[in-house]
């Protein structure tokens, strides 16, 4: 005997089945509508969220962060700082080399080439005479209207070093006179011992005096004459003698100049400086007096025995 099926009429099941899906659909969507809210979100989910969000970059371009600037280091002051005062002193006065050049330069009265006749030195000996006649002499300066010469002794006048010196000379009876150096007194007169010619002894004493004592001492007279150069008879670019006259103070130097600088030449007895190979014979001259003042002389000719001028005067001292 058949039995009865207990399935369900078919229109029943569709129907149970769309209200079974309709509902599953509404919890999906409450589902969904509670996880989207943000009140409902927990804890746990809000904060994992965070670091997950700060490793993304961010699309939002941002200034960069500007860093301070270091303060630049102060620099050194310019100025010197303040000095701690002290005692005051006086400056030192300014050396003669640092003078402007338009000062004048400083006249020194010691004679470092002098040979024995000093400056500033009062020599004793005794006084004699001799006709001078034109008072030429071994000095070789030719004739002279001035007759005020002397002969000095030969051992102060040291090989014509003597020639051209002015000596002031004094009597004991006070009286005195200026002479110029023009001669040698030989042997037997004595060191300090002076041959003055007539005209000049004849101011100290009489003639019949014959021999006084006296005391003479180095002058550096004032003149307005300049120094002449002569060159001596003969002399030519082979070989050449030169002289200088009219010095305020004795020479101590001729020099004639040379490819190499200043040549210094030999003085004779006879008072001429020899250049016995031609050496600087019309060339330029340098003069140094016994101070150590140097004069500069150009433009003198080769013209033997013609007595030449120049500008240039030794300093007075």
């Amino acid at each position: 005997m058949a039995s009865h099926s207990r399935r369900r009429p078919l229109h029943k099941r569709r129907t149970a089945l769309v209200s079974a899906v309709a509902v599953a659909a509404l919890g999906v969507l409450l589902s969904l509508v509670m996880a989207f809210r943000p009140d409902s979100e927990p804890d746990t989910v809000q904060s994992a969220a965070e670091p997950a969000a700060a490793n993304q970059p961010s699309t939002t371009p941002t200034a960069p962060e500007r860093k301070p600037e270091p303060k630049p280091k102060p620099k050194p002051s310019k100025t010197s700082p303040t000095p701690t005062p002290t005692t005051a002193t006086p400056s030192a006065r300014p050396s003669p080399t640092s003078a402007p050049p338009s000062s004048p330069r400083p006249v020194s009265d010691t004679a470092p080439l002098a040979g024995r006749i000093q400056p500033q030195v009062t020599y004793k000996g005794v006084a004699t005479h001799y006709d001078a006649e034109d008072g030429d002499g071994a000095c070789l300066y030719g004739p002279s209207p001035d007759l005020m010469v002397a002969a000095m002794n030969h051992t102060d006048y040291e090989t014509s070093k003597a020639c051209g010196a002015y000596i002031l000379v004094r009597a004991a009876n006070g009286a005195s006179v200026t002479v110029r150096i023009t001669n040698e007194c030989p042997l037997p007169c004595a060191p300090g011992q002076l041959d003055l010619s007539k005209e000049a002894f004849a101011k100290l004493a009489g003639l019949s005096a014959g021999r006084i004592p006296i005391t003479w001492s180095l002058l550096s007279p004032s003149t307005a004459d300049t120094v002449s150069i002569r060159y001596k008879t003969g002399s030519s670019r082979h070989w050449c003698g030169i002289q200088a006259l009219g010095h305020r103070n004795p020479l101590a130097r001729l020099e004639v100049r040379t490819g190499g600088g200043w040549s210094r030449l030999p003085r004779t007895e006879y008072n001429y400086f020899l250049s016995p190979d031609g050496t600087g014979c019309g060339g330029p001259l340098r003069l140094t007096d016994i101070y150590g003042e140097q004069l500069t002389v150009d433009g003198i000719t080769l013209r033997p025995d013609a007595v030449q001028p120049t500008r240039v005067q030794f300093a007075r001292h």
